[in-house]
């Protein structure tokens, strides 16, 4: 972020998070209070992985003292900005850290390792020379000057990296492959379309820390001998496409992508190609057609990209986490990425943990942590206080793990033993409130959606799969469906063309096994114990908790409640949506729910 050169330094953090939560108007009214203190400089950053602490307000002070402030908002900064360039007493519910406290952490920070993510929430996006001075484009001139790309491959190789989208495949072995097809044309791929609900991962990184994912581009070009490549970026993306262009015209100017890059005969140029938001497209033949402007339909494997990919030329593709790890392993050594992680799992893991969880954001974890100390020491457990039911790991294409299990390490082959897949890194957590079978309703929702509908057992299997579901959540299941499901989820798994289709049901064989007596009350009892399928629940007034104090009756959406201030009142099931309004704004427990 530069030197403080004697002024106090504010730094906002403008990720599309902070954003949302009003951190541009924070960053605005700062500029404008601060136009007459000469001693105090305003920039920006982006996400630092505190996503509920936005909007983030970082003070550097030129005598080394720190203060990291979250919660902060317009309204408060004619509150704190005067203590805060005097270094006087600041409200300490606005603070997380205080370089003066040195005792006192947040503990969303403990237990992470940042690789992937040491720049995020550190330096400015928007300008290339914080990321120079933090050692940024150092790995593309050591190879370019130093590695041959068969060396730079085996480096890859003994790090023990592996693909970080989802399949788990060794990275420096897939560029091995791209590298032995020879052709005169080929293209290296970054896949940043990410479209798990829940999943943040891509965005946050291509928003913090641009130019990391392009240095990993372009090495990887070097290593396989392409010297074309494109950026497949979702259009929902719009703040990291603006700054993945602002930093590729930056890379370029400077002769860091481009013709001859930094005089050494090697030239790479970049594109992006912004994604219209179908999931189907983060598989890499789908992803490909699309570049080329075809329906992104999967094709059948082989040939495989490495020999006929883009445009029929050898193609490579890494997503974005993966890619943002080689800077690091270059510069570093793989003995020094493998020495973290597990003996087949090496290395760190970016995850987005959001959902029913108190400090949701992005974290960065050594591979083979336990799943517990996610969601407990540095998630801090769920936001209501309830008991926690499960964690659906891997996106619509996961599964859900539950208590039991949160001791099972993060890695590739502990996860999928449990059903679940480690995916691109999304955790959904999951309190008591939640409806197991609602939730694999959602995510089939999604992933039938989502479909192509090229192969007959995704397009149709997937359909059938969600008919059933959705009458065991009206109460109008029976106990043979569950055999059905159990039947057609293999078949859908097995017979399907790509790996939509061949996921889909995990979220369905991974509930019935862990939850089946949820399943079980659904058909037999008609309950919903969590009280969320709106065909088995109804509310009623309880009559003696009832003070008619009119709230239930201002906030029903289809004033299906009747009865005047201090009387008793009633719901009219006729009209009653089961929203659950009333439920929530009752606050003397006078509403029943069953």
């Amino acid at each position: 972020m530069g030197k403080n050169n004697g002024h106090i330094r504010f730094v906002v953090g403008l990720g599309s998070c902070g954003i949302a939560a009003g951190a541009k108007d924070l960053y605005e009214e700062l500029a404008a209070k601060m136009k007459s203190h000469t001693n105090a400089t305003l920039s920006h950053t982006s996400c630092n992985g505190m996503c509920f602490k936005e909007p983030i307000l970082e003070v550097f002070y030129p005598d080394g003292n720190h203060l990291m402030l979250g919660n902060i908002h317009k309204k408060d900064v004619d509150k704190v900005l005067e203590p805060l360039l005097t270094q006087e007493y600041v409200d300490e519910k606005f603070v997380i850290e205080n370089s003066r406290q040195p005792d006192k952490k947040e503990s969303f920070r403990l237990k992470q390792h940042k690789i992937v993510l040491e720049n995020c929430g550190v330096i400015d996006p928007d300008d290339i020379a914080p990321y120079i001075e933090k050692g940024g484009y150092k790995a593309l001139k050591k190879v370019l000057t130093s590695m041959t790309p068969e060396q730079v491959i085996e480096e890859m190789k003994a790090s023990g990296l592996r693909g970080r989208g989802g399949a788990g495949f060794p990275t420096g072995m897939k560029w091995q492959f791209a590298r032995n097809n020879q052709a005169e044309k080929k293209y290296m791929i970054c896949n940043a379309d990410e479209g798990d609900p829940g999943a943040f991962m891509d965005r946050a990184v291509l928003e913090s820390d641009p130019h990391r994912v392009i240095e990993g581009l372009i090495i990887g070009g070097y290593a396989i001998g392409a010297n074309y490549g494109y950026i497949y970026v979702r259009a929902e993306y719009p703040l990291a496409i603006k700054r993945l262009k602002i930093a590729i015209t930056q890379a370029t100017e400077r002769n860091l992508l481009g013709d001859d890059i930094l005089k050494s005969n090697f030239s790479f140029h970049l594109k992006i190609k912004e994604g219209a938001g179908a999931f189907v497209c983060g598989e890499e033949t789908a992803l490909i057609a699309s570049i080329e402007g075809e329906r992104g339909n999967p094709r059948l494997r082989p040939p495989f990209p490495a020999v006929s990919g883009l445009w029929k030329y050898p193609t490579n593709i890494n997503n974005v986490e993966t890619l943002a790890s080689v800077p690091w392993i270059i510069n570093n050594g793989s003995a020094a990425y493998a020495a973290y992680g597990t003996p087949k799992s090496k290395g760190t893991k970016v995850f987005s943990v959001a959902g029913k969880i108190a400090k949701g954001g992005l974290v960065e974890v050594d591979m083979g942590i336990p799943l517990r100390d996610i969601i407990y020491t540095i998630g801090g457990g769920t936001s209501s206080g309830k008991p926690f039911k499960a964690v659906q790991l891997g996106g619509p294409s996961g599964g859900c793990i539950p208590e039991n299990l949160l001791d099972t390490p993060v890695d590739y082959e502990s996860i999928a033993a449990t059903g679940a897949i480690m995916g691109s890194g999304g955790m959904v957590v999951m309190d008591a409130d939640t409806c197991i079978v609602d939730v694999a309703k959602f995510f089939l929702t999604f992933t039938q959606k989502e479909s192509c509908g090229k192969c007959t057992f995704c397009r149709v299997g997937t359909t059938r799969l969600l008919e059933i579901l959705e009458r065991i959540a009206a109460g109008k299941g029976a106990m043979d469906d569950l055999d059905k499901l159990a039947d057609l989820s293999v078949k859908v798994k097995d017979l399907s063309l790509c790996g939509l289709g061949k996921t889909a049901p995990n979220p369905i064989i991974t509930t019935i096994k862990y939850f089946k007596d949820e399943y079980e009350e659904h058909i037999k009892e008609k309950k919903c114990r969590a009280g969320v399928c709106k065909d088995l629940i109804n509310f009623a007034v309880v009559e003696k908790a009832c003070t008619g104090c009119h709230v239930c009756f201002k906030n029903c959406p289809v004033k299906a409640i009747s009865g005047t201030a201090k009387a008793v009142h009633y719901i009219d099931q006729k009209i009653c949506i089961k929203c659950g309004m009333c439920y929530e704004v009752c606050k003397f427990n006078a509403i029943f729910k069953g």
